[in-house]
């Protein structure tokens, strides 16, 4: 039902090109000039840190999403003369009661595994908290990385899962790519270069996460809210020298960072665990439908 909404509105094939052309142009843009001028980002990102303070390096990096994600939502408002409200679920109108169960969850739990770290291992942090900075970044974080995230979220279970669904006209092929090409994009991310090509089953892992999410629930309410509470609560709580989000955040993490079987934890363990909270609360059944079955175009709906 989710994908299958995308067939009611213009839906041909050119239309679902242009924006994730312009997308992935920009982001092989961008990695073709970090190579061929030899660019350490590390040492850049650290360098405009300094001159400038983590805030306004953090706020200039997140304010590109904004520019992404109003152009996403005005290709599929004025181009595909589809509802926004179509790309984000399949319900009579958006159910904001989901999103919010999702970003308690997550929330509450990322909080919770952080305090029991800190407590666990005190010699790996060191208390970062400043009063006016730590204001700053949660005024910059509360507004832009839910922008951030939500552009993540449209592009990949929205925009790409349906795009590519009415083209495939299945949901595992959707499923499988959205997931895999979102967790590859973060193989950009530093923290890859500090831990190694393992974390990539990470990133990839929470494609698939996502992914579940939207397909089973038929909409991307809670991976909306899952998606901006772990960025969010991740940005305000913990910072590390090597990490994408460097913030004036309550704590650092001081440690040298390894990656092992704590990478196949969330993926093996925490996922399922949540996706089994999910699925009772909501009710969720035939899994084998919702994430290999057909998609069928609705009768007396043509191509466009």
């Amino acid at each position: 039902m989710f994908i299958a909404q995308a067939f009611k509105y213009e839906h041909s094939f050119w239309r679902y090109l242009v924006i994730p052309i312009l997308f992935f142009g920009l982001m092989s843009l961008n990695y073709v000039a970090v190579e061929m001028l030899d660019l350490d980002v590390n040492e850049m990102m650290r360098q405009q840190i300094e001159s400038k303070g983590s805030n306004r390096v953090l706020f200039e990096n997140l304010l590109s999403f904004l520019v992404f994600l109003a152009g996403l939502l005005l290709w599929v408002k004025y181009v595909h003369k589809q509802p926004i409200k179509t790309l984000t679920t399949s319900r009579e109108k958006v159910d904001w009661s989901r999103f919010w169960f999702a970003f308690t969850l997550v929330a509450v739990f990322n909080i919770g595994i952080t305090v029991l770290d800190y407590y666990s291992n005190p010699q790996d942090y060191v208390f970062n908290f400043q009063w006016e900075p730590f204001l700053y970044l949660l005024l910059i974080s509360v507004f832009l990385i839910p922008i951030q995230t939500s552009f993540e979220e449209y592009f990949f279970r929205g925009y790409l899962m349906q795009g590519i669904g009415v083209l495939a006209k299945n949901r595992w092929i959707p499923l499988v790519l959205t997931s895999v090409i979102f967790g590859g994009l973060h193989y950009f991310n530093p923290e890859v270069t500090k831990l190694g090509n393992i974390i990539m089953i990470y990133y990839i892992g929470t494609g698939f996460m996502l992914g579940i999410m939207t397909l089973m629930d038929e909409g991307m309410e809670l991976a909306l809210g899952f998606h901006a509470a772990n960025n969010l609560i991740t940005a305000l709580l913990v910072t590390a020298d090597w990490t994408a989000f460097q913030t004036n955040s309550i704590l650092k993490d001081v440690s040298e960072p390894s990656a092992g079987w704590d990478v196949l934890i969330p993926v093996l363990i925490i996922y399922p665990i949540f996706l089994f909270i999910f699925a009772r609360k909501y009710k969720w059944n035939n899994w084998s439908e919702k994430l290999f079955g057909r998609v069928k175009r609705p009768e007396n709906v043509t191509i466009t």
